[in-house]
């Protein structure tokens, strides 16, 4: 009876292996104070929201959040080999380039560095998103459409999975934004929360 028991449970642990072993999606975000809580506790960010979403749902979807807040697409290309040779993500998420557009920095440098941090996370065998990015208009309408329409370009030209703004319905809703205007409240979390749910299905679904 032991003998049969234990042909049983290893007949039972090879046919769960094909399951058991199919790796997660681990999504590195690469983003600003946007994904990294300004202004919040912890607890109450999006991608807190949504990683605890995920483990009640048991989604096997892991997001590591290296998101800083000030972070420009400059600082984040000092430190993404780092992070990807330390977290090996099989997804990268690219939320990043309000700080740039805010600071006024050239076009021409952020779509540099944009593309650099696409081309290297997909040099490491990741899958890669590009957030959308929208500044307030003080630098005026021409460098704002300049700015926004970079998005564009760069998804287009490395061929990655363009994310739209997370921050679009929020950021015009002031009982969802902080004083400041510039970053959302805890009250706007899980709005952004089940708006990056759905879109980022739509990007894991494409690549399957």
């Amino acid at each position: 009876m032991t003998r049969l028991f234990l042909n049983l449970l290893v007949i039972s642990i090879l046919l769960l292996l094909p399951f058991t072993s199919t790796a997660k999606d681990r999504i590195m975000l690469i983003g600003d104070s946007l994904s990294a809580g300004y202004g919040l506790k912890q607890d109450q960010s999006w991608v807190n929201l949504l990683q605890n979403k995920y483990v009640e749902e048991k989604k096997p979807i892991e997001i590591i959040n290296t998101a800083i807040s000030g972070q420009t697409t400059d600082n984040a290309l000092l430190k993404i080999d780092t992070w990807l040779q330390v977290h090996q993500p099989s997804h990268v998420l690219i939320e990043l380039g309000g700080n740039d557009g805010i600071r006024g920095f050239p076009i021409k440098l952020l779509k540099k560095h944009l593309t650099e941090l696409v081309n290297k996370s997909t040099q490491a065998g990741a899958k890669v998103a590009l957030m959308e990015i929208q500044i307030p208009p003080n630098l005026g309408p021409r460098y704002t459409s300049m700015f926004t329409n970079s998005y564009h370009s760069v998804a287009k030209q490395t061929e990655a999975y363009f994310m739209p703004y997370f921050m679009t319905e929020v950021a015009v809703d002031k009982t969802l934004m902080q004083n400041d205007n510039l970053h959302p409240n805890a009250k706007a979390q899980p709005i952004i929360r089940d708006f990056m749910d759905i879109e980022i299905d739509k990007w894991l679904k494409s690549i399957k």
